[in-house]
């Protein structure tokens, strides 16, 4: 489908759903802020609509960042987006794994209504989702996407963009140009399969690069959004820019300049490096056991010269990225746009960074450690927002739909579902407690309940789906509390000793308070397709 048909059909299905009559032309004829000035004290009849800049790594460990307490991680420009906005020190994923998380925070809905819990899941109801690339469009946005988008490749998912690029296969993020065709003319395409295909005979995924910085997935994404932005700007339009990163997630392949400033001897491995594997879930024992590569943790395990490499090579992949978003906010500092920009950094979820013995996030065995579930956040809007605050509040990713749509009054279909997650505006502006009880990430295997203190990871029946063609489809490795005062890093289950026994209760009783509230559509049409019977009830 090219480009003009898709946004045509966008328009016309939501035309036929009723979608608020006009609203894209009323946004272009009212012009310079008009539009939100009634009801939205923050913006003002004089100026411009605000743009918005999402910006999106890919499994990027909430605590590597230099202002998240990591010095030895060199990310200045993401130090400097910290200092001039608001910081979420506890915003989580709702589900562990790219696909899933993606379409969450794109919908504004958790998985179990989306019916997408696994990276090839297509949600069954995708014509009632309404991306938030619809919505900006339909709101009179310039719409582009460019990186790793690596949403579902069907109905609205495909749809609403403006213009886009993708550094993925294209065939999952159907796009007007991609990366492969564009490292092919420039005579790189061998080196850069070399990384996503020869890294997987090495030690951990993690090897040096041979494709040219000018090259790389990161600069190609930028350049391709630096165009857009400027295209935005000389037409005068509003945009919607969402820039996504491949990196830091695997394979661990950075560029030379970037690991030089990592030695490998001088990485510290984390505390939990050397954990019993009876601790653990049966999958992440399984990774813990194996001998061949690319995830041989067995070898690293005797010789943690292979995990301080993969760390410093993960390091060195979120320097990377730091200096891609460098190159982003100069180029909205140069074209004038920077003022009028809301700036987003987030991802989709995180990475061991070898907490626990693991690699990457071991997807397959668990959605419970606080590695792989809490992310980065970062919202910045000059003079709009607070600087340099820190926000101690649950935070889930489903919330950046609601807060967008409030902070620019965007106009939403009459039918659109209702959505689950908090506007963060007063934590933005006066940097107020979302007042949330528990947050929650979920996908096939295990929900998790998260509070202040204390976390619940519930065992789901059914466990990992058939196509991974386990011995035993079900895991029958029990639920986990963790007490995260007393133990920070997770190392000590404490779900049958009976001074917990209260608060497994009170994290019980979330769990029903949630189930209870969400809709689970998506998740009983997951399960059915997948398993071929019924829900047995959590």
């Amino acid at each position: 489908m090219t480009r003009a048909k898709a946004n045509t059909t966008v328009n016309n299905k939501l035309t036929r759903r009723s979608f608020v009559g006009g609203i894209a032309a009323a946004a272009v004829g009212l012009g310079r802020g008009d539009l939100f000035a009634k009801n939205t004290p923050l913006m003002k009849a004089d100026r411009p609509r605000p743009n918005v800049l999402l910006i999106v790594a890919d499994q990027h460990n909430a605590d590597v960042m230099g202002n998240a307490g990591r010095p030895v991680v060199k990310t200045p420009w993401l130090d400097r987006l910290a200092a001039n906005g608001v910081r979420f020190e506890r915003a989580y994923c709702q589900d562990g794994i790219c696909v899933p998380s993606r379409t969450s925070f794109m919908t504004g809905l958790y998985p179990r209504t989306t019916g997408c819990l696994d990276n090839p899941n297509k949600p069954p109801y995708n014509d009632r989702l309404f991306p938030l690339q619809q919505i900006f469009q339909s709101n009179g946005y310039r719409t582009g996407c460019f990186g790793k988008r690596h949403l579902p490749n069907i109905g609205e998912f495909a749809l609403g963009w403006d213009r886009s690029a993708t550094t993925i296969n294209p065939k999952q993020d159907p796009s007007d140009e991609s990366y492969i065709d564009w490292v092919t003319q420039r005579g790189q395409l061998d080196a850069h399969k070399r990384d996503f295909g020869g890294s997987h005979g090495a030690d951990l995924m993690s090897h040096i690069t041979e494709v040219r910085e000018e090259n790389r997935t990161s600069t190609y994404a930028t350049d391709k959004a630096l165009e857009f932005l400027t295209e935005c700007r000389d037409r005068g339009k509003p945009f919607f820019c969402w820039t996504s990163y491949i990196f830091p997630h695997q394979p661990y392949t950075p560029l030379k300049k970037w690991a030089d400033m990592y030695p490998p001897e001088k990485i510290e491995l984390p505390e939990s490096v050397s954990e019993p594997l009876e601790n653990l879930p049966l999958e992440m024992q399984n990774w813990r056991r194996n001998t061949r590569r690319p995830w041989n943790l067995a070898a690293a395990a005797k010789d943690h010269d292979l995990y301080r490499r993969y760390v410093a090579y993960y390091y060195a992949l979120t320097s990377e990225v730091d200096a891609c978003v460098g190159r982003l906010m100069d180029g909205l500092e140069r074209m004038g746009l920077s003022e009028n920009t809301i700036v987003i950094y987030t991802a989709d979820h995180g990475d061991f960074v070898a907490a626990h013995g693991m690699v990457e996030k071991c997807a397959l065995g668990h959605n419970v450690y606080e590695d792989t579930l809490r992310v980065p956040l970062i919202v910045s809007w000059p003079k709009r927002f607070l600087e340099g605050a820190v926000n101690k509040s649950l935070i889930e990713l489903v919330d950046l739909y609601p807060t967008v749509i409030d902070l620019l009054d965007l106009k939403r279909p009459k039918d659109a579902p209702e959505l689950p997650g908090k506007s963060l505006i007063s934590s933005l502006r006066e940097n107020k407690s979302t007042h949330r009880k528990y947050a929650v990430s979920e996908n096939w295997s295990q929900t998790t309940m998260i509070t202040e203190r204390y976390k619940l990871g519930v065992w789901i029946d059914p466990g990992p789906i058939d196509k991974y063609k386990r011995r035993d489809n079900r895991q029958r490795f029990g639920d986990q509390l963790f007490d995260r005062e007393k133990d920070p890093y997770e190392i000590h289950n404490v779900i049958d000793k009976p001074e917990y026994a209260k608060v497994q209760k009170q994290l019980r009783k979330y769990l029903d308070d949630f189930t209870s509230k969400v809709p689970a559509t998506g998740k009983m049409e997951f399960i059915r397709r997948t398993q071929g019977k019924k829900h047995t009830k959590t």
